[in-house]
């Protein structure tokens, strides 16, 4: 699984102007405001020689994507060029600590917007990243798990890859999202076939398939309230 973004247009943070480097970003608009890499720029500080900051961030992202974060250690992350022991385990750490919070503050997701709260940071990838998100019996959330990167169709999204996590986790139901890099919250073909394909599986195995979600950076469009497609 590749990890592509938006990138940030300065190969050095001293390149950048001073209120857009992400520690300053974050002070003045809040940390919500920082895009996954601007997160990891402003937790590792500075570059290598000859390898800038952003590059190191983008790396991490990318390994991180294919790994079980939740039980993430610094070896995992020794084949990130540049990263080095002490940001390794500070990343690991600060990854283990987040975990830890949300686990124990489990957000109800109720709503379509409440979702849309909650995976906005992936609505400036440049390729599609269709989620699943794992609720339990009082909509709260269980986890999220990346499911495929890429076009979406019903080809490659097998509904064993939604399901593997969310019956592992004793899911009662499922919600779909995905970003749109293009910025339109239209819903494709390819999307319907998708929504209608996981739907029919989850009534198998008894995990209710709740909404589909389509988002860019700014907006988001449910299927469900639109009646987009009609959910059992």
């Amino acid at each position: 699984m590749q990890y592509i973004s938006r990138p940030i247009e300065f190969k050095s943070i001293k390149e950048i102007p001073q209120e857009s480097r992400p520690r300053e970003k974050m002070r003045n608009q809040g940390v919500s405001a920082l895009s996954d890499l601007e997160l990891v720029c402003s937790l590792i500080g500075k570059g290598q020689k000859g390898r800038p900051v952003q590059d190191i961030a983008e790396d991490f992202l990318h390994t991180i994507a294919s790994l079980n974060i939740s039980n993430l250690s610094p070896q995992d992350l020794a084949q990130v060029k540049g990263l080095g022991e002490a940001n390794s385990a500070l990343l690991c750490a600060s990854l283990e600590l987040g975990r830890r919070f949300l686990s124990c503050r489990r957000k109800n997701l109720s709503r379509p917007a409440d979702i849309f709260d909650h995976l906005r940071h992936y609505g400036d990838r440049m390729q599609e990243h269709l989620l699943c998100i794992m609720l339990n019996g009082a909509l709260e959330l269980l986890s999220v798990k990346v499911i495929t990167v890429g076009l979406i169709n019903r080809t490659v999204c097998h509904p064993r890859e939604v399901f593997a996590d969310a019956v592992a986790l004793r899911a009662s139901s499922i919600i779909l999202a995905h970003n749109h890099p293009s910025g339109s919250l239209e819903p494709s073909l390819n999307d319907l076939e998708v929504t209608e394909s996981i739907e029919k599986a989850g009534r198998i195995l008894g995990i209710r398939l709740m909404d589909h979600i389509i988002f860019c950076q700014d907006s988001y469009r449910s299927m469900f309230e639109n009646g987009d497609y009609r959910f059992s």
